[in-house]
């Protein structure tokens, strides 16, 4: 019999759920609790745990019950809720919640993924930081330029100071952690070799996509949110789209590819030829950017640098 668990996890506490045979608990959400949870599960050997992403509080969970060698996975918050409209529920208690996790679960099988270790979730977190500065300094900047008031410039150009200073001791961070690993230099040096893929694409890739080189091409377009999609009801047929994914990943590879259709031999020829053929511009860049992600895969899997073609 298949075991599937559920986890609704708060700050203060972890509601359990377990299928087929409807046991339910709670533990709370400390080191002993999780520990104690830990073993009490391993002892019903599942098939999933999964646990609901929830804005952090669920990695140190994840973390401890991968350590007792349980197939965890940290499930899509917008797909369980998609779930749980399917199956028409509303009501909304952590309980109802742990359940709910569990049957989706049941019903979808996610595949268990290896947990990042401690140097691939400070990489992450690095980048992640990265792209927080900037948003804040693009809106400092946008401030500074509708501002008027003297007082009110010098106010928006210190901080501006501050946010450029920061921006670089977190460039630095960054270069540390990746130059220091060995692993990782060269996963960025076969990724640069690729025209069009400078070391800020490369990091985010490392950080925000460690999977890269260990899927198949159409597993890293989806994952990338690159893999097109089509509505199409009766005769009724919609155009393909593209969505899901990770959204800062795709947002990386349009730059990538809006600089490779410059600079990359083979792209740049690739997406005039879809031009040509009559493809919108924004479709073609699209397409580039899918076959940029094949290729950096394939970088990867085979460690091979870029080649022409």
């Amino acid at each position: 019999m298949e075991v599937f668990v559920g986890i609704d996890v708060s700050k203060d506490r972890l509601d359990v759920h377990v299928l087929p045979s409807g046991e339910a608990f709670s533990v709370v959400h400390d080191a002993e609790g999780l520990e104690a949870l830990g073993e009490r599960l391993k002892a019903l050997s599942p098939q999933v745990v999964a646990l609901e992403a929830t804005g952090g509080f669920e990695v140190t969970a994840a973390g401890v019950l991968g350590a007792h060698d349980l197939p965890v996975v940290v499930v899509n918050p917008a797909q369980v809720r998609a779930f749980a409209r399917a199956l028409g529920l509303r009501a909304k208690t952590d309980p109802v919640d742990a359940w709910l996790i569990a049957r989706f679960a049941q019903a979808t099988r996610p595949e268990p993924r290896p947990l990042p270790d401690a140097d691939q979730r400070l990489l992450s977190d690095l980048v992640a930081r990265r792209r927080q500065i900037l948003q804040m300094l693009v809106a400092e900047r946008l401030r500074l330029g509708r501002a008027s008031e003297l007082r009110l410039k010098k106010s928006l150009k210190r901080l501006i100071g501050a946010l450029e200073k920061e921006l670089g001791e977190i460039d630095d961070d960054i270069d540390q952690a990746v130059r220091g690993s060995p692993i990782w230099r060269r996963k960025e040096d076969l990724l640069k070799s690729a025209p069009g893929v400078g070391p800020i694409i490369a990091r985010q890739l490392l950080a925000e996509m460690p999977e890269l080189g260990n899927m198949d091409r159409r597993q890293a377009a989806a994952l990338a949110g690159l893999a097109p999609f089509t509505r199409q009801s009766g005769q009724w047929r919609g155009k393909a789209m593209i969505g899901g994914g990770r959204t800062h990943v795709r947002s990386a590879l349009f730059l990538a590819a809006m600089s490779a259709s410059r600079f990359n031999p083979d792209l740049k020829a690739f997406r005039q030829r879809l031009i040509d053929a009559g493809k919108p511009k924004m479709v073609a860049l699209i397409a580039v950017a899918r076959k940029l992600i094949t290729i950096l895969n394939a970088i990867l899997r085979d460690q091979k640098p870029w080649q022409t073609a």
